[in-house]
């Protein structure tokens, strides 16, 4: 039974964020999809491994997904070693051996100057350039003939990049034997191309489907950079396009558990007004993927507010004073169990772009690393936001961010 947030004893040593976490019967890591802008969720797990926090789910969609399954794939002695590797190799270009030593001789260049918003600018630019004309080694090559001659065969005429590293690149840096053995769990969500319908591929749902690197790569496949993959006959393009965070899919599991929730986005919904063509294209995609995952917790936070009330309501009644009839068709919406979301999201920098989703240069995947590592370790600093909230409260949402801004808990939907 987790305790609530009444006062403690006097003189007794607060718990430490770990400590709190133990309390919680699920520990989870929702990863949201971004590209390039990943690495900033391997910081935030850097942060979470290092205070001893191991979480027991994990679930993510596009590069969030690729997260996840290197995560959920790896013994925890090996993640953050495999997560890097990972991100070492796709932040170079896909280029022949002459220009790759090119391009490296240029990286230990840049890493030379001083790392300012002037050369993280350029590093940007050339890293998104090079992503559009070569690809990125282990995860995808431009296609040839690129899609718009004509071509009949349908990924090909489909996509302007081919995913077939990637599938080489996730067999060797996760073991898909581990995620099936159910160790951790989890999900990954992808859209079903013909139907429309959004679907969680998850190694603890009732089919029990065996999960291979096509689900993973299914998650991360945008259109019209990237082709559907097939899974069992069926197309499968990425989840973005419905739902960029796989928020909902945590939070309506049922049997409910009590859960602290690790959710790491990507975009910011919340912006300035663009001035140029450039920053309207960079605006409209911080909206369209940010899918309102403010709202969506502020939903969340009401409906257990709903479902404590009534769970607390119906223990006052007199047991006579109901039917058995009645109390089946409330047990539905009882519930005790809480929720706690820590939320914590990508702030874009100065010298980012519309391209920093693909925008891959090794100097520009660290500073996102180290951004991520930065605002878990803030977060940390903050034991009262790991404490589980009272019973009688539900859910409650952290954000580092705002606190101190109206006070930790999440009253808006708009940042």
């Amino acid at each position: 039974m987790a305790k609530t947030n009444s006062k403690r004893g006097a003189g007794k040593k607060a718990d430490t964020p770990a400590e709190s976490a133990q309390k919680y019967e699920t520990i989870a890591l929702m990863l949201q999809g971004g590209g390039a802008l990943g690495s900033y969720q391997c910081g935030v797990y850097e942060g979470l491994h290092q205070a001893g926090i191991l979480p027991n789910w994990f679930a993510g969609i596009s590069i969030g997904a690729i997260n996840a399954a290197i995560l959920a794939g790896n013994a925890p002695a090996q993640r953050l070693e495999r997560l890097r590797a990972f991100w070492e190799r796709i932040s170079i270009p896909a280029l022949p051996a002459g220009g790759r030593q090119w391009f490296e001789w240029q990286e230990a260049l840049r890493q030379k100057l001083p790392l300012d918003k002037y050369t993280l600018a350029l590093a940007n630019a050339q890293g998104a350039l090079a992503a559009l004309l070569f690809g990125q080694s282990g995860f995808f090559v431009p296609r040839f003939p690129p899609p718009y001659v004509g071509v009949d065969h349908v990924e090909s005429a489909t996509s302007f990049y081919d995913t077939a590293p990637l599938k080489a690149t996730l067999e060797e840096f996760v073991d898909f034997d581990r995620i099936n053995a159910g160790a951790v769990r989890f999900s990954v969500g992808a859209v079903n191309v013909k139907s429309g319908n959004f679907v969680y591929f998850d190694n603890f749902d009732e089919h029990k489907r065996t999960i291979r690197a096509e689900h993973v790569m299914a998650s991360g496949a945008l259109p019209p950079a990237f082709a559907a993959i097939e899974i069992d006959g069926e197309y499968y393009w990425d989840g973005g396009l419905v739902s960029n965070t796989p928020l909902d899919h945590v939070l309506s599991h049922t049997p409910r558990r009590d859960s602290l929730v690790f959710q790491v986005d990507l975009w910011r919904a919340q912006g300035m007004q663009p001035r140029n063509i450039v920053e309207a294209l960079e605006r409209q995609k911080d909206i369209q993927y940010s899918s309102r995952t403010r709202f969506s917790t502020k939903v969340v936070q009401r409906f257990q507010d709903l479902r404590t009330t009534l769970d607390a309501l119906l223990k006052q009644i007199p047991p006579a004073h109901i039917t058995a009839e009645m109390r089946a068709e409330l047990e539905p919406w009882l519930s005790d169990r809480v929720y706690n979301i820590i939320h914590l999201i990508y702030k874009t920098k100065p010298f980012e772009q519309q391209y920093k989703d693909y925008a891959f240069a090794p100097s520009t995947m660290a500073e996102h690393w180290r951004a991520g590592l930065s605002d878990m370790r803030n977060t940390l600093t903050h034991p009262e936001f790991f404490v589980p909230p009272s019973r009688r409260v539900g859910a409650v949402t952290h954000d580092v961010h705002r606190h101190g801004r109206g006070g930790p808990y999440v009253k808006h939907d708009t940042d």
